[in-house]
């Protein structure tokens, strides 16, 4: 009998093996060293491991920790503040923004980690200006980080339409500098759960020579750029005025369209063109609420899956998006190509989980690591509690309703369990190595003085939430 650290037993485990979603039941798992060794009959489990803790799970379903591949936390300080409004980033984000600092978007983005990890998301694809103390909190609550920070030349201000960025090459040099210096700091550390990503904004916000120079060092440092591609008419009018081109064919002209590139939303890509991006290698990370609340769009990741490309889901931001739930995530990729294709059975629930796990592992680059429940992998795994309103009644035959059920009716509350690396870094509903209560009141001292600094940049812009407050509609 060996000793192990940890033993699952659970009557549902969806593995993501294979092309489907790897059912198996009667099994328990192994888990030792951070990975699984074994998945094997759990009358036989018995005899076979001696474990230090073993994990009675009568009444549910495992599934990988899900994978949120994009997401602004910092941004949630913001939450709820430019929904509903054309003209999103300069109308609608831009004069909160401006005001806020880096220790309210640091508070906020303490809260967004503990929304995410509680509907299940385990790893997350961090992206902003400043990272350092997101990879210190990703530290101390034990999820894992895959994490870019913003390159930037285009001078911060809001752009009225049609205006060009203006381009501040010492400030985009500048960033990329301290993006270099994130990725020395924190690269593989913690047994490698945190890794780093170089983060041009988009191909809008810096120069042609600054896109290569990173492409450059990320291939150098064997990363990724994690990229804002084709992500709206905004980019594509830039592009266009600037070099003559889509963003697209500017892109596979410059080549920084090949397996280096994590291209974000396409938002304004044709079918044709999101193609393109996948045949070169290039992988996608769709964020269905966030591009549907702000551009009223859905973006071409069926093209881009048929085209062989992998895609994965990320929540962005919560001044778009709201919530950093991939649940919600999931219900909305399969619920907006439905609608758009005007077809039920485009999108099925399985395919949409695998989005969440081992689609989008493979699109970021971490697809030998996590995204599914297979020997060899880190034990990187949720456990949803099917005794919950919403995930009942259970059926097993002649049909599962597991999947569709967690896909379309969960909310994110039946995640009762969340592991990485083998460490409980969630139960209950409680994320362990904090007091979550400290974190969630103290962002309640800052919106007043943020409303206060914004309000002047708002009100003289008079986009549609200020006219909403004018005519109190909100």
């Amino acid at each position: 009998m060996k000793k192990i650290d940890l033993m699952v037993n659970a009557p549902h485990f969806y593995t993501m093996e294979g092309d489907g979603v790897g059912y198996k039941t009667g099994v328990s798992m192994a888990v030792d060293g951070g990975k699984i060794i074994d998945i094997l009959g759990a009358e036989e489990a018995k005899s076979a491991y001696l474990a230090e803790e073993t994990l009675n799970l009568g009444h549910h379903a495992i599934f990988p920790g899900f994978i949120d591949a994009h997401i602004h936390t910092s941004c949630n300080i913001m939450r709820g503040l430019a929904q509903d409004t054309g003209y999103w980033m300069m109308y609608g984000l831009q004069p909160f923004d401006n005001a806020v600092n880096e220790e309210e978007r640091d508070a906020g983005s303490k809260v967004a980690y503990i929304e995410a990890i509680r509907a299940g998301t385990t790893t997350f694809g961090d992206f902003d200006s400043e990272m350092d103390n997101v990879c210190s909190f990703i530290e101390k609550i034990g999820v894992r980080g895959h994490i870019a920070q913003t390159i930037r030349a285009a001078k911060r201000r809001v752009y009225k339409p049609g205006e060009l960025y203006e381009f501040d090459d010492v400030m985009g040099e500048a960033s990329l500098k301290r993006n270099l210096e994130l990725y020395d700091k924190w690269n593989n550390k913690d047994g490698g759960r945190i890794k780093i990503l170089f983060g041009p904004q988009g191909a809008d916000f810096v120069s042609t020579e600054m896109l290569l120079k990173i492409q450059k060092i990320a291939k150098e440092r064997k990363t990724k750029i994690h990229m804002h591609t084709q992500q709206g008419d905004r980019e594509t009018y830039q592009i266009e005025k600037r070099y003559g081109e889509r963003p697209t064919a500017f892109l596979e002209k410059l080549g920084f369209l090949d397996d280096t590139l994590i291209a974000v939303h396409l938002t304004d890509c044709t079918d044709e063109e999101a193609a393109v991006i996948a045949k070169h290698g290039a992988s996608m990370i769709l964020c269905p609420g966030s591009i549907g609340i702000i551009d009223g769009v859905v973006p071409p990741s069926v093209a881009f899956q048929n085209a062989g490309g992998f895609c994965a889901l990320g929540s962005d931001q919560a001044p778009g998006n709201n919530c950093h739930n991939i649940i919600n995530e999931m219900k909305n990729v399969a619920l907006y190509n439905k609608i758009k294709y005007k077809d039920p059975e485009v999108m099925p629930a399985w395919r949409a989980l695998r989005m969440a796990t081992i689609e989008g592992a493979k699109a970021i680059g971490l697809g030998d690591t996590v995204g599914s429940l297979e020997v060899g992998k880190q034990a990187d795994f949720i456990a949803v509690d099917l005794s919950y309103p919403s995930m009942q009644p259970v059926y097993t035959y002649p049909m599962r309703n597991i999947v569709p059920n967690l896909v379309y009716s969960a909310r994110g509350q039946e995640v009762c369990l969340a592991v990485v690396d083998g460490k409980i870094v969630m139960k209950d509903g409680k994320v362990l190595a904090i007091n979550e209560e400290e974190y969630i009141r103290a962002v309640d001292k800052y919106p007043e003085e943020i409303g206060k600094r914004s309000a002047a940049e708002f009100f003289s812009i008079n986009g549609t939430n200020a006219q909403f407050m004018k005519e109190n509609k909100l």
